[in-house]
């Protein structure tokens, strides 16, 4: 973990290494794909893998040109955003999330946190492609670290229930939410990709872990 999350303090470049990091394993992979691969189904309902590619490319492009007003990411915007490419080649869509994985990260760290959750939603749409290609790593490997420490600011700043995290891959105990002082932490034993898909609200099937003190539902950041 980050010291800056260590002390509960914002640290404004952790999105942008985030994306940076990212960026430099996916779209290598996305780029070695067969267009037909694109039109595979994802665990969000109703989109393909291009559907989500495109959808994160638009998400950052709107970051990089200050064009993220509120309600800007509502399922409708989305929708659209994603109908407005529907005539782009699949290269010319892994070239704008290229672009947007680079510049983005500037913009959120001047966004005083208010766009740190595009930092880490970008990260783990990247899980989702992941696991509907049957590829390792879905929202885990080599950047799961730097996504626990983002993950554990935007929970706290968002005001979830307090969950003290044993994980079985991670040598130090990560505690994510906000202490309330009107119950105690929750308690999660496992795997830290199965922690992130608990808070981000994908499918659990396989996985192993314990979770006492608090339900599912109240750990998942976009409930």
């Amino acid at each position: 973990m980050t010291t800056a999350d260590a002390h509960g303090v914002r640290d404004p470049e952790l999105p942008g290494r985030l994306l940076a990091a990212e960026r430099d394993v996916l779209i290598p992979l996305l780029r070695g794909r067969p267009e037909k691969d694109f039109a595979v189904r994802t665990c969000c309902p109703g989109w393909t893998v291009r559907h989500v590619l495109a959808h994160c490319s638009t998400a950052l492009s709107r970051v990089v040109e200050g064009r993220y007003e509120e309600g800007v990411f509502s399922p409708e915007t989305n929708d659209r955003d994603i109908a407005e490419r529907a005539d782009w080649s699949v290269a010319e869509v892994i070239d704008e999330l290229e672009r947007g994985m680079t510049d983005a990260g500037p913009v959120i760290a001047k966004s005083g946190g208010a766009l740190d959750g595009v930092g880490l939603g970008e990260w783990v749409h990247a899980g989702d492609v992941r696991e509907a290609w049957g590829e390792p790593g879905a929202y885990g490997g080599a950047q799961v670290g730097l996504a626990l420490d983002l993950l554990a600011w935007i929970s706290r700043e968002r005001g979830l229930l307090a969950l003290h995290a044993d994980l079985d891959d991670v040598d130090e105990p990560l505690l994510l939410g906000a202490p309330s002082g009107e119950r105690p932490p929750a308690r999660y034993l496992g795997d830290a990709t199965t922690l992130v898909r608990l808070y981000a609200g994908r499918p659990l099937t396989g996985t192993r872990y314990e979770l006492a003190g608090a339900t599912e539902a109240e750990l998942n950041l976009y409930g």
